[in-house]
């Protein structure tokens, strides 16, 4: 359980404090609702470009870390197709330190040419080892628009085409800080060895200044129903032939969703999971296989994934995964089966909120949605799970119709 309290500056900056005194460590985490799914299609990349600027320097602090390492702080941040996420940790007796430098650059960045370019040059060069020249790199970039075709999920938070970074302008930047950068556009979460009384003066000096934006209303496309199954095949010098599934599933915060994540589970998540007994121990058709979920805000995927061994064909390994997925639809899981995978997924919440900054993304991820409650929900949605709604969510999620495979083949000469 998460404990908190809270509170909204007049420029609608949302305030949370989680007290903890048994740290003397304090955690501070600004999350931006902006992701990429908020980007222009024809200028994407654009928030995980922002990520790298706001450590270049801002109006009266030209050296982000530099302040900071001098209290015995660290920080960083991290970008997904639903947020922007800020983060710092530090002796709590040093708190002001952090409020400082998140205030100062949430108000004014500094739009320096030479830090445009220096940044432009560094995520172009992660686009090229991360997305083009790794095995398998390129996977998301294939997949993301055979399973989305209109919602703006069909890009890579990276981008869907490196030339948009190439050619961002200050303008741009300009123009995205200036919609989104905005204390009315963020929730600020304050952890550790803190009051609340000293986080609301300590906000009152810092980010209570900085004037609101023009509130921004996301209206996005949605993406329809899939009502047929969706295949693409891609060609590289891997190492061996890669197998790709994804099905559309709820969204984070929408019903069913821990349903689907415990289904995914069971499908692929450990070594006592279906695809891994019964198509690598059993079987061994793959090198790997495992099932995992995107998590993502909107509507996301539940994804199965795995690599080939010498000899089997992608048909082969295609056929025997619908076999196990087949399972699912047909027949109701046993509730030892499912207590098992509820038993690791509540594990892992548990570990989680062991770390003080973890709590504090958390609550900030679950405010954002619209209801820091959600942060407290989790462990009893996963316990309500029935066997009969397993069975129900593989009917609704695991349809062939509901499927967008990629076939990945390993190119001609090359060696394993």
């Amino acid at each position: 359980m998460i404990h908190y309290e809270q509170f909204v500056l007049d420029n609608g900056l949302r305030v949370f404090v989680h007290e903890d005194e048994s740290t003397p460590i304090a955690a501070v985490n600004i999350l931006y609702n902006v992701g990429s799914r908020d980007e222009d299609p024809s200028r994407t990349g654009f928030a995980h470009l922002f990520e790298h600027l706001m450590f270049g320097g801002s109006q009266h602090i030209p050296s982000y870390d530099e302040p900071l390492q001098k209290v015995g702080g660290e920080n960083n941040a991290f970008t997904s197709p639903d947020i922007t996420n800020y983060y710092i940790t530090l002796p709590a007796a040093n708190l002001e330190t952090a409020f400082w430098l998140e205030s100062d650059r949430m108000l004014s960045l500094s739009f320096d040419p030479q830090v445009l370019d220096v940044q432009q040059k560094v995520v172009i060069e992660e686009f090229k080892q991360r997305y083009l020249n790794q095995p398998y790199g390129d996977v998301w970039l294939k997949l993301r628009p055979l399973a989305y075709q209109q919602h703006p999920y069909r890009w890579a938070t990276i981008g869907k085409d490196i030339s948009h970074i190439e050619n961002a302008t200050l303008d741009d930047v300009r123009s995205f800080f200036f919609k989104y950068y905005l204390p009315n556009n963020a929730v600020l979460v304050v952890a550790g060895n803190v009051t609340v009384e000293q986080v609301k003066q300590l906000c009152a000096k810092w980010f209570a200044p900085i004037p609101a934006g023009e509130q921004y209303i996301r209206q996005l496309p949605q993406e329809p129903m899939q009502t047929e199954a969706r295949r693409l095949e891609a060609s590289a010098k891997v190492p061996l032939n890669g197998l790709y599934k994804a099905y559309h599933m709820p969204g984070r915060f929408e019903p069913g969703f821990q349903t689907a994540d415990l289904l995914s589970d069971m499908l692929g998540r450990s070594k006592s999971s279906r695809l891994y007994q019964q198509l690598l121990r059993t079987n061994p058709l793959f090198s790997n296989v495992g099932a995992y979920i995107t998590s993502s805000i909107d509507p996301g995927l539940l994804v199965v994934q795995g690599t080939l061994n010498e000899g089997v064909s992608l048909e082969e390994a295609d056929a025997a995964v619908e076999a196990v997925v087949q399972e699912f639809i047909d027949r109701t899981v046993s509730e030892e089966e499912l207590s098992k995978v509820k038993n690791q997924a509540e594990a892992t919440l548990a570990f989680s909120e062991v770390e003080l900054l973890n709590r504090a993304i958390n609550l900030a991820y679950a405010a954002n949605a619209g209801d820091p409650e959600l942060v407290n929900q989790e462990a009893d949605l996963i316990q309500a799970v029935t066997p009969d709604a397993i069975q129900d969510m593989a009917r609704q999620v695991l349809r062939k119709e509901n499927c967008s495979t990629l076939y990945y083949r390993r190119a001609d000469g090359t060696v394993a």
